[in-house]
């Protein structure tokens, strides 16, 4: 007789760090992947859908919960949802994080789910190894100085991600608005990458000084970073909002995304400002970094290339990092098997 039953996988958030989300190196060789098949058609990307109250106008404050839902293929074959909400008030008002997630995934042939697990630490991992891959293929592969822009959760990972992909990297920058933040941030970060110099700057002048590879991520609704504190060579990475003024990405020899769409679709970033003003056009647009990824288009070509980096962030990127924590929760052993019916009601 055939088995109706249907069970799924319930994985906390501790099983998910047991699985070894943590692992940036793994989860790097994950996004690489994505990218690339996301490049060769091989992935399912509906739009993200966000929901919000209050006063939608202060985002910022008020937050919103988006759901991403996605298919991977090629021997990936699994179709997914990221349900993530973003609260910035949480860490003020409830001493809690901003963001809190859930990702469930999907038998491709069957529709039935195959797991509910935490997806909060897969978010965060996956969003800087999208960075570190880019790093890999964009930034100079000498690169020694790393600039923060934003102290918050999310540059912790895009710190961890550049330091996977580029080892010399010995000297960190950090600013952010608030020096507390500053300070508590490298507190956390010298644990986390122990053989680096790391130092709070009070300017983002100062933090760009001497900079190979920026990275900023931050709620920011006007720009942070001025072209005239750019340096040739140097490897951006746009992770936040609206950070940089027109001209830093006009200074750019090079301009790549993650998804061109997803980004001037979105609207909130510099690029895709600058789209939406008339001030760019997809002319100068070199590639998606999947292609750079399956060798379509070039990578960095020279050491004086300034090259402007944009990740949206996709759905699809925290389904294939799930698939690898369910395949490693299965072998291990982890978590705790729930039943969603015995039999199925209706057939």
């Amino acid at each position: 007789m055939t088995q109706r039953r249907v069970e799924f996988l319930y994985l906390t958030q501790q099983d998910v760090i047991d699985c070894g989300v943590t692992n940036m190196a793994m989860v790097m060789n994950k996004i690489e992947k994505l990218f690339s098949l996301r490049d060769k058609g091989e992935t399912i990307l509906p739009d993200k859908v966000a929901l919000r109250w209050g006063d939608a106008d202060s985002e910022a404050q008020t937050g919103r919960i988006n759901a991403m839902p996605g298919y991977v293929g090629g021997d990936v074959d699994v179709a997914g949802i990221k349900w993530i909400a973003s609260k910035p008030m949480n860490p003020r008002h409830y001493n809690m994080p901003r963001a809190s997630a859930l990702t469930i995934l999907n038998n491709a042939e069957t529709g039935f789910p195959l797991s509910v697990m935490d997806g909060t630490v897969i978010s965060a991992m996956r969003t800087g190894a999208a960075t570190g891959v880019a790093a890999k293929y964009l930034a100079r592969k000498d690169s020694k100085v790393l600039c923060l822009i934003g102290a918050g959760t999310q540059n912790h990972t895009q710190m961890m991600a550049v330091k996977t992909a580029l080892p010399g990297i010995n000297e960190i920058h950090v600013y952010d608005i608030s020096m507390d933040r500053v300070k508590a941030f490298i507190e956390k970060a010298r644990e986390e990458v122990p053989d680096a110099h790391i130092e709070a700057c009070v300017s983002a002048p100062e933090a760009l000084k001497g900079a190979d590879v920026i990275v900023s991520a931050t709620t920011a609704v006007s720009p942070i970073v001025k072209a005239e504190w750019v340096e040739d060579g140097v490897f951006i990475s746009n992770v936040g909002n609206y950070e940089y003024e027109f001209d830093v990405v006009r200074k750019a020899q090079k301009i790549v995304t993650d998804d061109w769409d997803g980004v001037i679709h979105r609207g909130i970033q510099t690029i895709a400002k600058m789209v939406l003003a008339g001030e760019l056009s997809k002319e100068r647009f070199h590639g998606n970094i999947g292609e750079i990824i399956n060798g379509k288009k070039a990578a960095r070509e020279n050491d004086n290339e300034i090259i402007f980096y944009n990740a949206i962030g996709m759905g699809i990127e925290d389904i294939i990092v799930a698939k690898e924590i369910y395949d490693r929760a299965l072998t291990l052993r982890k978590g705790q098997k729930l039943t969603l019916w015995e039999e199925p009601y209706w057939v």
